[in-house]
Protein backbone atom coordinates (compact mmCIF):
# COMPACT_ATOMS: atom_id res chain seq x y z
CA UNK A 1 0.00 0.00 0.00
CA UNK A 2 1.18 3.51 -0.74
CA UNK A 3 0.14 6.89 0.55
CA UNK A 4 1.34 10.18 -0.85
CA UNK A 5 2.91 11.35 2.38
CA UNK A 6 4.45 14.67 1.39
CA UNK A 7 1.32 16.80 1.87
CA UNK A 8 -0.99 17.63 4.71
CA UNK A 9 -3.98 15.34 4.40
CA UNK A 10 -7.55 16.45 3.99
CA UNK A 11 -9.75 16.11 7.04
CA UNK A 12 -13.34 15.03 6.29
CA UNK A 13 -16.38 16.25 4.40
CA UNK A 14 -19.97 16.44 5.66
CA UNK A 15 -23.28 16.85 3.85
CA UNK A 16 -26.86 17.02 5.11
CA UNK A 17 -30.23 17.61 3.44
CA UNK A 18 -33.78 18.12 4.75
CA UNK A 19 -36.61 17.81 2.23
CA UNK A 20 -39.98 19.48 2.36
CA UNK A 21 -40.83 18.15 -1.07
CA UNK A 22 -40.62 14.73 -2.66
CA UNK A 23 -36.95 14.42 -3.58
CA UNK A 24 -34.45 11.58 -3.38
CA UNK A 25 -32.39 12.62 -0.34
CA UNK A 26 -30.07 9.59 -0.41
CA UNK A 27 -29.15 10.12 -4.06
CA UNK A 28 -28.56 13.85 -3.54
CA UNK A 29 -26.39 13.06 -0.52
CA UNK A 30 -24.43 10.62 -2.67
CA UNK A 31 -23.79 13.35 -5.26
CA UNK A 32 -22.92 15.83 -2.51
CA UNK A 33 -20.37 13.44 -1.02
CA UNK A 34 -18.98 12.74 -4.48
CA UNK A 35 -18.27 16.47 -4.81
CA UNK A 36 -16.55 16.42 -1.39
CA UNK A 37 -14.49 13.31 -2.16
CA UNK A 38 -11.27 15.36 -2.12
CA UNK A 39 -11.74 15.85 1.64
CA UNK A 40 -11.47 12.16 2.46
CA UNK A 41 -11.12 8.90 0.56
CA UNK A 42 -10.85 6.28 3.30
CA UNK A 43 -14.54 5.69 4.02
CA UNK A 44 -17.99 7.00 3.18
CA UNK A 45 -21.40 6.73 4.80
CA UNK A 46 -25.00 7.94 4.65
CA UNK A 47 -27.76 7.93 7.26
CA UNK A 48 -31.37 8.58 6.19
CA UNK A 49 -34.46 9.40 8.28
CA UNK A 50 -37.84 8.09 7.08
CA UNK A 51 -39.60 10.05 9.88
CA UNK A 52 -39.81 6.93 12.08
CA UNK A 53 -36.24 5.60 12.20
CA UNK A 54 -32.71 6.23 10.97
CA UNK A 55 -31.23 3.94 8.31
CA UNK A 56 -27.44 3.67 8.01
CA UNK A 57 -25.07 2.38 5.35
CA UNK A 58 -21.30 2.92 5.20
CA UNK A 59 -18.15 1.27 3.98
CA UNK A 60 -14.45 1.64 3.31
CA UNK A 61 -13.31 3.31 0.10
CA UNK A 62 -14.54 5.95 -2.30
CA UNK A 63 -18.18 7.09 -2.45
CA UNK A 64 -18.66 5.41 -5.83
CA UNK A 65 -17.29 2.12 -4.44
CA UNK A 66 -19.35 2.10 -1.26
CA UNK A 67 -22.73 2.99 -2.79
CA UNK A 68 -24.72 1.76 -5.78
CA UNK A 69 -28.29 2.21 -6.99
CA UNK A 70 -29.51 -0.92 -5.19
CA UNK A 71 -28.24 0.37 -1.84
CA UNK A 72 -29.53 3.91 -2.36
CA UNK A 73 -32.98 2.69 -3.45
CA UNK A 74 -33.38 1.08 -0.03
CA UNK A 75 -32.60 4.37 1.72
CA UNK A 76 -35.73 6.45 1.19
CA UNK A 77 -36.69 9.24 3.54
CA UNK A 78 -37.18 12.94 4.25
CA UNK A 79 -33.68 13.82 5.36
CA UNK A 80 -30.13 12.51 5.30
CA UNK A 81 -26.56 13.19 6.35
CA UNK A 82 -23.36 11.86 4.81
CA UNK A 83 -19.65 11.77 5.51
CA UNK A 84 -16.37 11.15 3.70
CA UNK A 85 -13.45 10.46 5.99
CA UNK A 86 -9.75 10.83 6.26
CA UNK A 87 -8.65 9.68 9.70
CA UNK A 88 -7.00 12.40 11.77
CA UNK A 89 -8.12 10.79 15.04
CA UNK A 90 -8.76 7.04 15.23
CA UNK A 91 -7.72 4.17 13.01
CA UNK A 92 -8.67 3.79 9.38
CA UNK A 93 -11.24 1.00 9.75
CA UNK A 94 -14.94 0.39 9.16
CA UNK A 95 -15.72 0.73 12.86
CA UNK A 96 -14.64 4.39 12.67
CA UNK A 97 -16.53 5.18 9.46
CA UNK A 98 -19.17 7.89 9.83
CA UNK A 99 -21.91 9.01 10.30
CA UNK A 100 -22.08 7.52 13.78
CA UNK A 101 -25.51 6.39 14.96
CA UNK A 102 -26.86 5.78 18.46
CA UNK A 103 -30.04 5.97 20.53
CA UNK A 104 -30.67 7.93 23.70
CA UNK A 105 -33.48 9.43 25.77
CA UNK A 106 -34.73 11.69 22.96
CA UNK A 107 -34.56 8.95 20.31
CA UNK A 108 -32.08 8.02 17.60
CA UNK A 109 -29.35 10.47 16.68
CA UNK A 110 -26.62 10.40 14.03
CA UNK A 111 -23.57 12.64 13.71
CA UNK A 112 -20.98 13.41 11.03
CA UNK A 113 -17.93 15.41 12.09
CA UNK A 114 -15.12 17.30 10.37
CA UNK A 115 -12.41 18.49 12.73
CA UNK A 116 -10.47 17.46 15.79
CA UNK A 117 -11.06 17.89 19.53
CA UNK A 118 -7.96 18.76 21.54
CA UNK A 119 -9.57 17.72 24.84
CA UNK A 120 -11.08 14.44 23.57
CA UNK A 121 -9.00 12.13 25.80
CA UNK A 122 -9.95 13.96 28.99
CA UNK A 123 -13.63 14.05 28.03
CA UNK A 124 -13.58 10.38 27.07
CA UNK A 125 -12.08 9.34 30.40
CA UNK A 126 -14.72 11.34 32.28
CA UNK A 127 -17.52 9.83 30.20
CA UNK A 128 -16.22 6.31 30.82
CA UNK A 129 -16.26 6.97 34.57
CA UNK A 130 -19.91 7.99 34.22
CA UNK A 131 -20.73 4.73 32.45
CA UNK A 132 -20.50 5.65 28.78
CA UNK A 133 -19.38 2.93 26.37
CA UNK A 134 -17.33 3.55 23.25
CA UNK A 135 -17.37 1.42 20.10
CA UNK A 136 -14.91 3.51 18.06
CA UNK A 137 -11.59 5.28 18.58
CA UNK A 138 -12.78 8.60 17.12
CA UNK A 139 -13.22 11.88 18.95
CA UNK A 140 -16.54 12.20 17.09
CA UNK A 141 -18.02 9.55 19.37
CA UNK A 142 -17.06 11.72 22.33
CA UNK A 143 -19.34 14.45 20.97
CA UNK A 144 -22.11 11.92 20.42
CA UNK A 145 -21.85 10.66 24.00
CA UNK A 146 -21.82 14.18 25.40
CA UNK A 147 -25.08 14.91 23.58
CA UNK A 148 -26.63 11.58 24.57
CA UNK A 149 -25.96 12.01 28.29
CA UNK A 150 -27.79 15.35 28.48
CA UNK A 151 -31.25 15.25 30.05
CA UNK A 152 -32.45 18.55 28.66
CA UNK A 153 -35.90 19.05 27.19
CA UNK A 154 -34.82 19.30 23.56
CA UNK A 155 -32.10 18.10 21.20
CA UNK A 156 -31.05 21.72 20.66
CA UNK A 157 -30.43 22.20 24.38
CA UNK A 158 -28.51 18.92 24.58
CA UNK A 159 -26.23 19.92 21.70
CA UNK A 160 -25.63 23.41 23.11
CA UNK A 161 -24.70 21.93 26.48
CA UNK A 162 -22.33 19.44 24.85
CA UNK A 163 -20.71 22.22 22.79
CA UNK A 164 -19.77 24.07 25.98
CA UNK A 165 -17.53 21.16 26.96
CA UNK A 166 -15.67 20.48 23.72
CA UNK A 167 -12.55 22.33 22.65
CA UNK A 168 -11.05 22.25 19.19
CA UNK A 169 -12.29 22.34 15.61
CA UNK A 170 -15.65 20.97 14.56
CA UNK A 171 -18.14 21.32 11.75
CA UNK A 172 -21.01 18.93 12.42
CA UNK A 173 -24.18 17.75 10.74
CA UNK A 174 -26.57 15.97 13.08
CA UNK A 175 -29.69 14.01 12.17
CA UNK A 176 -32.71 12.95 14.22
CA UNK A 177 -35.90 11.44 12.86
CA UNK A 178 -37.40 14.89 12.28
CA UNK A 179 -34.55 17.44 12.34
CA UNK A 180 -31.33 18.32 10.53
CA UNK A 181 -28.83 20.34 12.56
CA UNK A 182 -25.54 21.95 11.60
CA UNK A 183 -23.05 23.44 14.06
CA UNK A 184 -19.71 25.22 13.63
CA UNK A 185 -17.09 25.76 16.32
CA UNK A 186 -16.60 29.21 17.92
CA UNK A 187 -13.42 29.87 15.92
CA UNK A 188 -14.88 28.80 12.57
CA UNK A 189 -11.78 26.71 11.93
CA UNK A 190 -13.50 24.23 9.62
CA UNK A 191 -15.89 25.41 6.88
CA UNK A 192 -19.66 24.84 6.89
CA UNK A 193 -22.30 26.46 4.72
CA UNK A 194 -26.07 26.59 4.20
CA UNK A 195 -27.87 26.17 0.90
CA UNK A 196 -31.17 25.12 -0.61
CA UNK A 197 -32.87 23.43 -3.55
CA UNK A 198 -36.29 25.02 -3.91
CA UNK A 199 -37.78 24.54 -0.43
CA UNK A 200 -35.27 21.88 0.65
CA UNK A 201 -32.30 22.87 2.80
CA UNK A 202 -28.68 21.66 2.70
CA UNK A 203 -25.80 21.98 5.16
CA UNK A 204 -22.36 20.97 3.87
CA UNK A 205 -18.61 21.50 4.17
CA UNK A 206 -18.11 23.38 0.90
CA UNK A 207 -20.25 25.26 -1.59
CA UNK A 208 -18.95 23.00 -4.41
CA UNK A 209 -21.29 20.30 -3.04
CA UNK A 210 -24.24 22.66 -3.46
CA UNK A 211 -23.26 23.26 -7.07
CA UNK A 212 -23.01 19.51 -7.66
CA UNK A 213 -26.64 18.90 -6.66
CA UNK A 214 -28.10 21.97 -8.36
CA UNK A 215 -28.39 23.85 -5.08
CA UNK A 216 -28.24 27.53 -4.26
CA UNK A 217 -25.72 28.94 -1.80
CA UNK A 218 -27.38 30.95 0.98
CA UNK A 219 -24.50 31.78 3.34
CA UNK A 220 -21.70 30.44 5.49
CA UNK A 221 -22.68 29.21 8.92
CA UNK A 222 -21.10 31.53 11.46
CA UNK A 223 -18.70 30.53 14.24
CA UNK A 224 -20.70 29.55 17.38
CA UNK A 225 -23.83 29.09 15.28
CA UNK A 226 -26.23 26.17 15.22
CA UNK A 227 -28.75 25.84 12.38
CA UNK A 228 -31.85 23.75 13.10
CA UNK A 229 -34.12 22.65 10.24
CA UNK A 230 -37.40 20.78 10.54
CA UNK A 231 -40.60 20.52 8.56
CA UNK A 232 -41.90 23.84 9.83
CA UNK A 233 -38.97 26.15 10.35
CA UNK A 234 -35.28 26.97 10.00
CA UNK A 235 -33.72 28.74 12.92
CA UNK A 236 -30.34 30.01 14.02
CA UNK A 237 -29.10 29.58 17.59
CA UNK A 238 -25.91 31.13 19.01
CA UNK A 239 -24.50 28.69 21.54
CA UNK A 240 -21.50 30.82 22.58
CA UNK A 241 -20.68 34.51 22.81
CA UNK A 242 -17.32 33.84 21.19
CA UNK A 243 -17.41 34.40 17.43
CA UNK A 244 -13.83 35.14 16.45
CA UNK A 245 -12.70 33.72 13.13
CA UNK A 246 -9.59 31.59 13.04
CA UNK A 247 -10.31 29.83 9.75
CA UNK A 248 -7.72 27.28 8.65
CA UNK A 249 -5.55 28.93 5.98
CA UNK A 250 -4.86 25.54 4.40
CA UNK A 251 -8.48 25.36 3.24
CA UNK A 252 -7.60 28.03 0.68
CA UNK A 253 -4.08 26.80 -0.03
CA UNK A 254 -4.82 23.12 -0.63
CA UNK A 255 -7.81 21.40 1.00
CA UNK A 256 -10.86 23.04 -0.56
CA UNK A 257 -12.00 22.45 -4.12
CA UNK A 258 -11.23 25.34 -6.46
CA UNK A 259 -14.88 26.13 -7.22
CA UNK A 260 -15.80 26.58 -3.55
CA UNK A 261 -16.38 29.86 -1.74
CA UNK A 262 -15.53 29.78 1.97
CA UNK A 263 -16.32 32.67 4.30
CA UNK A 264 -16.81 34.96 1.30
CA UNK A 265 -13.41 34.10 -0.19
CA UNK A 266 -13.29 32.42 -3.60
CA UNK A 267 -10.79 29.57 -3.35
CA UNK A 268 -9.71 29.68 -7.00
CA UNK A 269 -9.23 33.46 -6.96
CA UNK A 270 -7.19 33.29 -3.75
CA UNK A 271 -4.82 30.78 -5.36
CA UNK A 272 -4.37 32.93 -8.46
CA UNK A 273 -3.72 35.96 -6.24
CA UNK A 274 -1.14 33.94 -4.31
CA UNK A 275 0.74 33.42 -7.57
CA UNK A 276 0.64 37.12 -8.35
CA UNK A 277 1.85 37.98 -4.86
CA UNK A 278 4.65 35.44 -5.28
CA UNK A 279 5.93 37.35 -8.29
CA UNK A 280 5.86 40.61 -6.34
CA UNK A 281 7.92 39.01 -3.59
CA UNK A 282 10.15 36.78 -5.71
CA UNK A 283 10.56 37.81 -9.37
CA UNK A 284 12.61 35.25 -11.32
CA UNK A 285 13.78 35.38 -14.94
CA UNK A 286 12.66 32.26 -16.79
CA UNK A 287 11.20 30.94 -20.03
CA UNK A 288 8.12 29.13 -18.71
CA UNK A 289 5.98 28.88 -15.57
CA UNK A 290 4.45 25.51 -14.72
CA UNK A 291 2.26 24.34 -11.86
CA UNK A 292 2.29 21.09 -9.92
CA UNK A 293 -1.15 19.50 -10.53
CA UNK A 294 -3.69 20.18 -9.31
CA UNK A 295 -3.72 22.85 -6.62
CA UNK A 296 -0.45 24.46 -7.75
CA UNK A 297 -1.82 25.34 -11.19
CA UNK A 298 -3.92 28.45 -10.34
CA UNK A 299 -0.95 30.00 -8.52
CA UNK A 300 1.28 29.22 -11.49
CA UNK A 301 -1.20 30.96 -13.78
CA UNK A 302 -1.20 33.98 -11.45
CA UNK A 303 2.60 34.12 -11.42
CA UNK A 304 2.70 33.89 -15.21
CA UNK A 305 0.12 36.66 -15.61
CA UNK A 306 1.96 38.99 -13.22
CA UNK A 307 5.41 38.30 -14.70
CA UNK A 308 4.55 38.09 -18.38
CA UNK A 309 6.39 34.76 -18.56
CA UNK A 310 4.36 32.20 -20.57
CA UNK A 311 2.39 29.62 -18.59
CA UNK A 312 2.61 26.06 -19.86
CA UNK A 313 1.82 22.47 -18.97
CA UNK A 314 4.89 20.99 -17.33
CA UNK A 315 3.61 17.69 -15.96
CA UNK A 316 1.28 15.02 -17.28
CA UNK A 317 -0.75 13.58 -14.43
CA UNK A 318 -1.84 9.96 -14.31
CA UNK A 319 -5.50 10.42 -13.40
CA UNK A 320 -5.88 6.78 -12.41
CA UNK A 321 -3.48 6.90 -9.48
CA UNK A 322 -5.67 7.00 -6.40
CA UNK A 323 -4.78 7.02 -2.74
CA UNK A 324 -3.57 3.41 -2.85
CA UNK A 325 -1.46 1.57 -5.37
CA UNK A 326 1.60 -0.71 -5.38
CA UNK A 327 4.50 1.48 -4.35
CA UNK A 328 7.74 1.41 -6.30
CA UNK A 329 10.24 -0.41 -4.10
CA UNK A 330 13.46 1.33 -3.08
CA UNK A 331 15.52 0.29 -6.12
CA UNK A 332 12.89 1.65 -8.48
CA UNK A 333 12.44 4.85 -6.46
CA UNK A 334 16.17 5.43 -6.78
CA UNK A 335 15.79 5.10 -10.54
CA UNK A 336 13.23 7.92 -10.34
CA UNK A 337 10.27 5.80 -11.39
CA UNK A 338 7.23 8.09 -11.45
CA UNK A 339 3.69 6.78 -11.50
CA UNK A 340 1.84 10.03 -10.83
CA UNK A 341 3.53 13.01 -12.55
CA UNK A 342 5.67 12.85 -15.67
CA UNK A 343 7.44 15.91 -17.17
CA UNK A 344 6.23 17.07 -20.57
CA UNK A 345 9.64 17.18 -22.23
CA UNK A 346 8.60 19.19 -25.28
CA UNK A 347 7.57 22.09 -23.03
CA UNK A 348 10.53 22.22 -20.67
CA UNK A 349 13.58 20.98 -22.58
CA UNK A 350 16.38 23.61 -22.78
CA UNK A 351 14.24 26.09 -20.82
CA UNK A 352 14.57 27.95 -17.55
CA UNK A 353 11.57 26.61 -15.64
CA UNK A 354 9.65 28.10 -12.70
CA UNK A 355 7.71 25.42 -10.81
CA UNK A 356 4.88 26.54 -8.53
CA UNK A 357 3.46 24.18 -5.89
CA UNK A 358 0.82 24.96 -3.29
CA UNK A 359 2.81 23.99 -0.18
CA UNK A 360 5.72 21.98 1.15
CA UNK A 361 5.94 19.79 4.24
CA UNK A 362 8.65 17.13 3.88
CA UNK A 363 10.09 18.13 0.52
CA UNK A 364 10.57 14.58 -0.78
CA UNK A 365 8.11 14.91 -3.65
CA UNK A 366 9.50 18.35 -4.56
CA UNK A 367 12.99 16.88 -4.77
CA UNK A 368 11.79 14.16 -7.16
CA UNK A 369 10.00 16.71 -9.33
CA UNK A 370 13.09 18.90 -9.62
CA UNK A 371 15.19 15.86 -10.51
CA UNK A 372 12.70 14.67 -13.12
CA UNK A 373 12.58 18.11 -14.78
CA UNK A 374 16.36 18.29 -15.01
CA UNK A 375 16.54 14.76 -16.42
CA UNK A 376 13.98 15.86 -19.03
CA UNK A 377 16.33 18.64 -20.15
CA UNK A 378 15.39 21.76 -18.16
CA UNK A 379 18.32 24.22 -18.08
CA UNK A 380 17.25 25.70 -14.74
CA UNK A 381 14.56 24.78 -12.22
CA UNK A 382 13.29 27.43 -9.78
CA UNK A 383 10.96 25.96 -7.17
CA UNK A 384 8.48 28.37 -5.55
CA UNK A 385 5.79 27.62 -2.95
CA UNK A 386 2.48 29.53 -3.01
CA UNK A 387 2.25 29.57 0.80
CA UNK A 388 4.58 30.15 3.72
CA UNK A 389 6.91 27.31 4.60
CA UNK A 390 5.39 24.84 7.05
CA UNK A 391 7.35 24.79 10.32
CA UNK A 392 4.97 23.28 12.89
CA UNK A 393 2.49 20.46 13.39
CA UNK A 394 -1.29 20.93 13.40
CA UNK A 395 -3.58 19.73 16.18
CA UNK A 396 -6.91 20.87 14.79
CA UNK A 397 -8.02 18.31 12.23
CA UNK A 398 -5.13 17.81 9.84
CA UNK A 399 -3.12 14.60 9.76
CA UNK A 400 0.42 15.95 9.99
CA UNK A 401 3.89 14.69 10.74
CA UNK A 402 6.40 14.66 13.55
CA UNK A 403 8.14 18.02 13.62
CA UNK A 404 11.46 16.41 12.76
CA UNK A 405 9.95 15.33 9.41
CA UNK A 406 8.94 18.88 8.47
CA UNK A 407 11.73 20.29 6.31
CA UNK A 408 11.01 23.93 7.19
CA UNK A 409 11.33 23.31 10.93
CA UNK A 410 15.08 22.95 10.86
CA UNK A 411 16.39 24.21 7.50
CA UNK A 412 16.78 27.64 5.92
CA UNK A 413 16.08 28.57 2.31
CA UNK A 414 19.61 27.83 1.10
CA UNK A 415 19.64 24.40 2.74
CA UNK A 416 16.22 23.51 1.29
CA UNK A 417 17.33 24.66 -2.16
CA UNK A 418 20.34 22.37 -1.97
CA UNK A 419 18.25 19.42 -0.72
CA UNK A 420 15.83 19.89 -3.64
CA UNK A 421 18.60 20.31 -6.19
CA UNK A 422 16.89 23.47 -7.46
CA UNK A 423 18.58 26.57 -8.87
CA UNK A 424 16.53 28.68 -6.45
CA UNK A 425 13.86 28.16 -3.83
CA UNK A 426 11.33 30.68 -2.51
CA UNK A 427 8.02 30.76 -0.68
CA UNK A 428 5.21 33.21 0.04
CA UNK A 429 5.54 35.31 3.17
CA UNK A 430 2.97 35.10 5.96
CA UNK A 431 2.17 38.77 5.35
CA UNK A 432 1.67 37.99 1.67
CA UNK A 433 -0.73 35.12 2.45
CA UNK A 434 -2.80 37.33 4.75
CA UNK A 435 -2.93 39.95 2.00
CA UNK A 436 -4.10 37.31 -0.50
CA UNK A 437 -6.89 36.23 1.87
CA UNK A 438 -8.16 39.78 2.18
CA UNK A 439 -6.46 40.86 5.38
CA UNK A 440 -9.76 41.66 7.12
CA UNK A 441 -10.29 38.36 8.98
CA UNK A 442 -8.32 36.25 11.38
CA UNK A 443 -6.95 32.89 10.26
CA UNK A 444 -5.18 30.00 11.90
CA UNK A 445 -1.56 30.12 10.74
CA UNK A 446 -0.39 27.66 13.40
CA UNK A 447 1.48 25.34 11.03
CA UNK A 448 3.45 28.35 9.75
CA UNK A 449 4.14 30.40 12.90
CA UNK A 450 3.28 28.07 15.81
CA UNK A 451 0.50 30.36 17.05
CA UNK A 452 -2.74 28.42 17.52
CA UNK A 453 -6.22 29.73 18.37
CA UNK A 454 -6.34 27.58 21.54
Amino acid sequence: MYKENDKFKEECGVFGIFSREKIDVSLLTYYGLYALQHRGQESAGIVVSDREKLISYKGMGLVSHVFNEKVLNKMKGISAIGHVRYSTTGDSSIINAQPLLTEFKLGQISIAHNGNLINADKLKNNLKKEGSNFQTTTDSEVILNLIAREKKKSIEEAICEAAKNIKGSYALVILTKDKLIGIRDPKGIRPLCLGKINNNYIICSESCALNAVGGEFIRDIEPSEMIVIDNNDIKSIKFSNERKYASCAFEYIYFAREDSVIDEIEVYSSRVLAGKELYEEHPVNADIVIGVPDSGIPAAMGYAEASGIPYGVGFVKNKYVGRTFIAPYQELREKNVSVKLTPLKSNIENKRVIVIDDSMVRGTTSKRLVNSLKKAGAKEVHFIIASPIVRHCCYLGIDTFHKKEIIGSSMNIEQIKNILGADSFYYLSLKGLHKVLGGNKNFCFGCFNGEYPF
